[in-house]
């Protein structure tokens, strides 16, 4: 019964984590201001992290650890990038 529950809380958590997906790719493409397309993209990238740290639960293999702390640290970088680049016009001084 505990398997049983498990399985279906973490079928659960893939299905809510997907929605979230779609709703940060929502308001990335239709974003009316480049802050909130920065947002969007933000969460789509926490969205995605977690869904791969939920697939590497249910499957037991950690290649989908690794990918995900890939993915939280490309995404981190990404977002100071956009920010600094929101905030002063260029990336590099």
């Amino acid at each position: 019964m505990s398997a049983l529950l498990f399985a279906l809380v973490i079928t659960s958590a893939q299905i809510l984590l997907g929605l979230a997906m779609l709703c940060g790719a929502y308001r990335m493409l239709r974003g009316p201001r480049a802050q909130d397309r920065a947002l969007g993209l933000d969460s789509l990238y926490v969205s995605g992290m977690l869904l791969l740290i939920t697939y590497g639960v249910q499957t037991g293999r950690t290649l989908y650890f690794e990918a995900a702390l890939v993915i939280a640290l490309l995404g981190f970088t990404g977002t100071v990038a956009i920010g600094k680049f929101l905030m002063r016009g260029e990336v590099i001084e």
